[in-house]
């Protein structure tokens, strides 16, 4: 009599306990992505095979079932290729682990495995001008309290670079408010950095604080939403969709942008780089684990680009068209 197959309730709460909290340490946000796509997957496959997520087996989530949801989360979720290859890579990690615990699902698990993450083509990196920057800093009320707050957290975004489980995870006893200026944010990984801060920024932190009741060095959220409980990814996401309207009436050629909170991060490097700092300090800054992360900004800063060929001095002098001397290849022209 054959074994009856497990159950994947087992395999999921193991992998997350385990797997990911106990052996690999992984950050909250790290859990929450991964759970996330997981019960994804479970629903999806749930509905497909009519049957309860508790009595779903690793058998259910074979290679076709994964495909079919793969294409469900862009044909019908309307996501992009990255969220399907992040959905993906928790998938294939979930499966690894299932693996060790359950050598019989291994043709299942191989066969998952294996299945390819799409081609990305990686977009330009999108920044803020100095003057664009300064028009999104001008856009919140500052004679209220929101519009204090909406201030303090777009300069302290636009100023450290910090990514947005950075910033809303600060707390008051992060900041170091008395010269030298800094604060310490908590990366990926659980690796953290320190960053500092300029004059104006460490008032404004010193006034939100003050204006929130928060203590020096306790340890509460400094960014709050109007509940007082600390600000989710969800109310500075909601933050950019109030404001980058607003900045879009004072400077039309912002409509042409995609402005989200990465893109301060984004801006962040730019603007260092922009100023001559070193690669390397702005890697460290960021809290980039590879340099080659870091050199993208090179690649995308234009300006930077043109100063070099100014610099270069090479100039065309009355350099005549091409002119194909020949109708074959008059046509091979015509065609670039």
């Amino acid at each position: 009599m054959s074994a009856k197959p497990q159950t994947l309730a087992t395999f999921i709460e193991s992998y997350f306990r385990q797997r990911l909290i106990a052996q690999r340490r992984s950050s909250r946000e790290t859990v929450t992505s991964y759970r996330d796509s997981l019960r994804l997957l479970i629903v999806f496959a749930s509905e497909r095979a009519n049957t309860a997520p508790e009595k779903l087996t690793i058998q259910d989530l074979d290679r076709e079932v994964v495909l079919e949801f793969l294409d469900y989360l862009e044909q019908v979720r309307g996501n992009c290729i990255r969220t399907r290859n992040t959905r993906l890579a928790a998938i294939r990690s979930f499966f690894q682990y299932v693996a060790y615990l359950d050598p019989a699902a291994m043709g299942v698990v191989q066969r998952v495995l294996a299945i390819p993450g799409k081609r990305v083509v990686k977009p330009i990196l999108g920044y803020l001008t100095r003057e664009e920057l300064e028009v999104l800093l001008n856009v919140p009320d500052r004679s209220s309290r929101q519009g204090r707050r909406d201030y303090a957290l777009l300069l302290f975004m636009a100023q450290t670079g910090a990514r947005v489980s950075e910033v809303v995870g600060v707390n008051a006893s992060d900041l170091r408010l008395n010269r030298p200026c800094q604060v310490l944010l908590r990366g990926k990984g659980g690796k953290e950095r320190l960053v500092p801060m300029d004059a104006n920024l460490a008032d404004v932190m010193i006034s939100l604080c003050e204006e929130t009741g928060i203590a020096p060095n306790a340890n509460a959220a400094v960014f709050v939403g109007i509940t007082g409980k600390r600000l989710t990814r969800h109310g500075l996401t909601h933050l950019m969709k109030r404001v980058v309207p607003v900045a879009v009436m004072s400077m039309p050629t912002l409509a042409k942008k995609s402005i989200t909170p990465h893109t301060l991060r984004h801006t962040t490097a730019m603007h260092l780089l922009q100023a001559g700092v070193d690669l390397n300090v702005i890697r460290s800054w960021l809290g980039h684990v590879s340099l080659d992360t870091t050199h993208h900004y090179i690649e995308a800063d234009v300006e930077m680009k043109r100063r070099a060929l100014e610099q270069c001095g090479v100039v065309e002098a009355g350099r005549a068209r091409y002119q194909p001397p020949d109708k074959l290849l008059a046509i091979l022209e015509s065609l670039g």
